[in-house]
């Protein structure tokens, strides 16, 4: 993501990510190209001028977008900017004719997996194993007003 305002979230990620799992790419696993029109997106919130949260999708299947890099700035949690975040990026797959969602967390994030769960995803693994017995943690939620074979749009969030 060249925007800079993308740079704030992507440097806390990666410090979030290395202090929870230790070093790993997971940043690298993805070209900025996937998180680009037509088929993904970019959302940063910026307050005063500070980056406080943001996230992505990405294609995953012709009807299916992939959310990633969802996040809110330490000093910025407990806000609703997570809950705000994934209603924006929901609603702008279902406008570039996306009907589900699809995402995974790892098992280390409980905080991100109450997250979804508390926005309608359907967890696709056993809730009552023990995280640290789960490789991640999957979920899914259908879209509504998606359809599949639309044109997809341009953006009407800001992309990076």
């Amino acid at each position: 993501m060249r925007d800079p305002a993308a740079a704030p979230l992507l440097k806390d990620l990666h410090l979030e990510y290395t202090t929870r799992y230790g070093p790993n790419e997971e940043l690298n696993r993805y070209p900025d190209a996937e998180f680009a029109p037509p088929g993904g997106a970019f959302l940063v919130l910026v307050e005063d001028g500070h980056t406080v949260a943001g996230g992505a999708f990405r294609r995953y299947d012709a009807t299916t977008a992939e959310l990633k890099r969802v996040w809110a700035h330490p000093g910025h949690r407990r806000r609703g900017l997570g809950k705000l975040v994934v209603r924006a990026l929901e609603e702008e797959a279902a406008r570039r004719g996306y009907r589900r969602v699809y995402l995974t967390t790892g098992p280390r994030q409980p905080e991100a997996a109450a997250l979804y769960l508390s926005t309608g995803y359907r967890p696709l693994y056993d809730v009552t194993a023990p995280p640290d017995t789960l490789h991640h943690l999957a979920f899914e939620k259908d879209l509504p007003g998606g359809a599949a074979g639309q044109e997809v749009r341009a953006a009407e969030v800001q992309d990076a």
